[in-house]
C-alpha cells in the first residue's frame, strides 16, 4: 500500500511534459465547453474550475486589475481583434481577460510547446475564449494552433500581442493580405524585437510595431527580478541541487543574465560569465564574475545556463566535455541556444527522469541533465511571480491601447519603444502595493529640473 501511494505522489509530483499525458491528441478530439462553445483546443476541458482558481489566485496583479477597473467603461479596446501569442498560464489568463474587459476579441496560441498550464487554458476555453493550447505540444501542433488563431471564419485580426514574433512571421508568410490590415504589433521578448528590427531594416514590416521588451518596466523588472527569483525555483524544483559552492558558468550577462547572477551569488555559487559585449562584460567585472570563454571552464562547471537569446551557444563539442551530472538549461526565450538536435544520435542514451528532464547518457556511462530540453527553464520547470508579471502585462495592454487608438499617421511602419509616460504610469499603478508615497516636486523645483510635475521624469532615450 505504502509503496502504491509513494508512487502515486511520484506521479502527482511531475506531470505536464507530453510524454506524461495520454497519447490521444487534442486536435482529434470533438471539445466542447458547458454551454456547447468548440471554438477551442485544450488537453482536458473537464480541468476548468481547477484552472479557474488558479487564476483568481493570480488575480493579485495590483497594475492589470486597476487598469481593467479604471479603463472597464471606457471600453477603449472595443472593435480590437487581438490574436495573441504568448505564454498560457494564469497571469497570461488574467491579461486576456482584462482585454476582453476593455472590449477586445481576442484568439490565442501558446509561443511554447512546454508553458502552457493545461487547466488554465481549459478555464480560458469554458468562458468562451478561443484557446489553441496545451503542454507538450509538437512543432506541428504549435503551428497548426497559431494558424488557427490567425485564420478563422468571420474574424479578420487587427491587432497582434506577440511573444518571439512566430504570429507576426506566420501572418506575413501565409497570410500577406490579412498581415497588412494589422493597426499594431505588440512584442515583448528579445528575440521578437530582433526580429522586428530585421523586418523593418530588409523594408517588409508593413505595420507598425510597439517594442515592450525594451520598455524600462519590462526590462528592469519582468528579465531582472522575475528571472532572479524563478531560475532558483526552476532549478530547484527539477533537480533538488544545493547551490552553495557549485561552479556555474551562465552565458549572457543582459538583464536576464544580471538577475540570474545575483540569485547564484546570494546562495554561494561561483559564477562564471560568457560575453561578446565588452559593456555587459565590464559590468560583470565590477560586479565581482570572471569573464571567461566557455571552453575554458566547460569541463568544471556544475550548472550551465544560456540567456543570450541567440543560437549555437552551447554546442555538441562543449557537452562532450563536461563533467558528469552537469545540468544544462536556457533562460533565453528561444530554444536554438543549447544545440539540442545534436544530442539526438544513435551513440547517445535518452533516459527520462521526471517532466521536463532528460538525462543524455554518453557511452562511457557520463550523463547530463538536461532541463526542458533546452527550452525556457523557468516557464518549463517552475511558476513566475503574478507581481512580476503584472508590470508585463500591464506594460503589453497599455501598448495595445496606445497603437490601437493612435490616429492615422503617428506611427508609422517601424519599431517603436513605449512612451516614458506609459512606462511610468505602469510603475505608479504598482507603488500602492508596497504603501509607497512619491514626493511631489514644488513649481520651483520643476522648473529648475526643466519638468513637469506630473513628468515624464525620464528622457525617451533612457534605458
Amino acid at each position: 500500500y505504502q509503496n502504491s501511494f509513494m508512487s502515486l505522489m511520484f506521479s502527482a509530483s511531475y506531470t505536464g511534459s507530453s510524454s506524461d499525458e495520454e497519447d490521444v491528441s487534442p486536435r482529434e478530439r470533438i471539445q466542447k465547453n458547458t454551454l456547447g462553445f468548440s471554438d477551442f483546443c485544450v488537453r482536458n476541458i473537464s480541468q476548468h474550475a481547477f484552472g479557474r482558481r488558479e487564476i483568481e489566485i493570480a488575480e493579485q496583479m495590483p497594475g492589470i486589475m486597476a487598469l481593467r477597473r479604471r479603463a472597464g467603461d471606457d471600453k477603449p479596446l472595443k472593435n480590437a481583434k487581438v490574436v495573441g501569442c504568448t505564454h498560457i498560464n494564469a497571469q497570461t489568463a488574467v491579461l486576456i481577460e482584462t482585454l476582453a474587459e476593455l472590449g477586445a476579441q481576442v484568439r490565442w496560441a501558446a509561443c511554447n510547446i512546454y508553458s502552457t498550464q493545461n487547466e488554465v487554458a481549459a478555464a480560458l476555453a469554458e468562458a468562451g475564449f478561443s484557446i489553441f493550447s496545451w503542454r507538450g505540444e509538437t512543432e506541428e501542433d504549435f503551428w497548426w494552433c497559431i494558424d488557427k488563431c490567425v485564420n478563422a471564419e468571420n474574424w479578420q485580426p487587427n491587432m497582434i500581442l506577440d511573444d518571439g514574433g512566430d504570429t507576426t512571421h506566420l501572418m506575413l508568410k501565409k497570410y500577406p493580405a490579412m498581415f497588412k490590415m494589422i493597426k499594431g504589433i505588440v512584442e515583448e521578448s528579445v528575440t521578437g524585437v530582433h526580429r522586428l528590427y530585421q523586418l523593418s531594416k530588409a523594408g517588409r514590416l508593413s505595420v507598425p510595431a510597439m517594442n515592450v521588451n525594451d520598455s524600462v518596466t519590462k526590462t528592469k523588472f519582468d528579465n531582472l527580478y522575475s528571472c532572479r527569483e524563478s531560475i532558483i525555483d526552476s532549478l530547484k524544483r527539477s533537480t533538488d541541487v544545493m547551490f552553495g559552492g557549485k561552479q556555474v558558468v551562465l552565458c549572457g550577462y543582459g538583464e536576464v543574465g544580471k538577475g540570474c547572477c545575483q540569485a547564484l551569488k546570494g546562495l554561494g555559487c561561483v559564477v562564471y560569465i560568457t560575453e561578446i559585449d565588452p559593456i555587459c562584460a565590464l559590468q560583470a567585472c565590477m560586479d565581482g564574475f570572471r569573464v571567461v570563454k566557455l571552453n575554458e571552464v566547460i569541463r568544471n562547471v556544475d550548472i550551465v545556463i544560456t540567456a543570450t537569446g541567440n543560437k549555437n551557444v552551447v554546442m555538441r563539442e562543449h557537452m562532450d566535455k563536461m563533467k558528469n551530472g552537469c545540468v544544462v538549461c536556457n533562460m533565453g526565450h528561444s530554444n536554438t541556444e543549447i544545440d539540442i538536435n545534436s544530442l539526438r544520435t544513435p551513440d547517445l542514451t535518452w533516459e527520462k527522469v521526471r517532466s521536463q528532464v532528460d538525462h543524455v547518457i554518453w557511452p562511457d556511462g557520463r550523463r547530463i541533465i538536461l532541463l526542458a530540453e533546452g527550452r525556457l527553464v523557468n516557464l518549463s520547470c517552475s511558476s513566475l511571480p503574478s507581481f512580476v508579471v503584472s508590470i508585463t502585462a500591464a506594460t503589453q495592454a497599455l501598448a495595445l491601447i496606445e497603437l490601437f487608438n493612435a490616429p492615422h499617421g503617428r506611427y508609422k511602419s517601424d519599431v517603436y519603444l513605449l512612451p516614458k509616460k506609459m512606462d511610468e504610469y505602469v510603475a505608479s499603478l504598482h507603488l500602492p502595493t508596497f504603501d509607497a508615497h512619491l514626493t511631489e516636486l514644488t513649481d520651483e523645483q520643476a522648473k529648475y529640473m526643466g519638468l513637469n510635475k506630473a513628468g515624464p521624469f525620464k528622457p525617451n532615450y533612457y534605458r
